[in-house]
């Protein structure tokens, strides 16, 4: 979607603002799905082998998680933006499990925004993530910044 059709364009982010999105649930089906292709590790594919592992049950992967994270900005935020991509991911942390049957929710702050120095269309907003579970408990924390387009090419 490009700046002149979205309905969220960079001069909308305003800094130090929140928005959280949620939940989802997560399945022991899905997690079982994703670490079959993606991450075959014991801890991800077989309940035994996971309780006798260090996360003492069957927890989905960090990736999983990550993949989760983008479909959840995606459905809230993105898919009705100007977003053009991002540079890469500052800071990913796993911080406790994710487990089937786990809601998760996650809480978006806007840490600062800028214009971008080459692209005057482009601004970058700079962003930090926590994803709980239904209990309250940070599962996940990131942080990265994204792309956005201008409405006003010359916009600060």
């Amino acid at each position: 979607m490009d700046a002149k059709t979205a309905r969220i364009c960079y001069e909308d982010f305003e800094v130090g603002s929140v928005k959280s999105f949620g939940p989802r649930l997560v399945t022991r089906e899905e997690i079982i799905e994703f670490a079959t292709e993606f991450d075959p590790q014991p801890m991800h594919l077989d309940e035994e082998a996971a309780n006798r592992s260090m996360l003492k049950g069957l927890s989905g992967s960090g990736w999983h998680t990550c993949a989760i994270m983008m479909r959840m900005i995606y459905d809230g935020l993105l898919h009705e933006s100007s977003s053009l991509g991002a540079p890469g991911v500052d800071e990913v942390r796993w911080i406790r499990p994710v487990r089937p049957n786990d809601e998760l929710t996650i809480r978006i702050t806007i840490l600062e925004k800028r214009d971008s120095g080459s692209r005057p269309q482009v601004g970058i907003v700079r962003f930090n993530l926590e994803m709980t579970n239904a209990k309250g408990e940070t599962v996940m924390a990131s942080s990265y910044s994204g792309f956005f387009g201008k409405r006003n090419a010359g916009a600060a």
